[in-house]
């Protein structure tokens, strides 16, 4: 299936979080995955994950345990990294959500307002690739 011709959009302009410290989630994304840090005020902050931007928003609502889909946000990372980030991120206090069942080592985890993440090595192509050799019940490939 192909877009409908015509305006569409380029592509992910930023991610914004609600969160409910922070300072404590500046630093565990900056401490934590390497994020740089460009401003933050009393209600966020602006930071850079991987060229991509990030917004964390102030938002004392934030209720963790309302999150229980699979919804979630992957970053990438080279295989020869994933291990010291994830113990990185272990050391400051990050949960694992999940086991990884899907091609390309993952590491799921909880940030401090408990957002779903993940550390994936492998794309979109890797993934495909391993699909075509094993589809999931149903699939069809474009």
């Amino acid at each position: 299936m192909q877009p409908p011709a015509g305006l569409q959009v380029n592509g992910f302009n930023h991610l914004t979080l609600a969160v409910t410290d922070v300072a404590r989630a500046v630093r565990f994304y900056v401490d934590g995955l390497g994020a740089r840090l460009h401003a933050q005020w009393d209600g966020g902050a602006y930071l850079t994950v991987g060229g991509q931007w990030l917004c964390l928003s102030l938002d004392t609502s934030r209720d963790a345990t309302q999150n229980r889909d699979y919804t979630h946000i992957a970053f990438s990372v080279a295989v020869e990294d994933l291990g010291l980030i994830r113990e990185r991120l272990v050391q400051q206090g990050a949960v694992s959500w999940k086991d990884n069942r899907s091609e390309g080592d993952s590491f799921y985890f909880l940030d401090p307002d408990g957002h779903r993440l993940e550390l994936h090595v492998g794309d979109l192509a890797s993934r495909l690739a391993a699909c075509r050799t094993q589809p999931y019940a149903g699939m069809q490939f474009y």
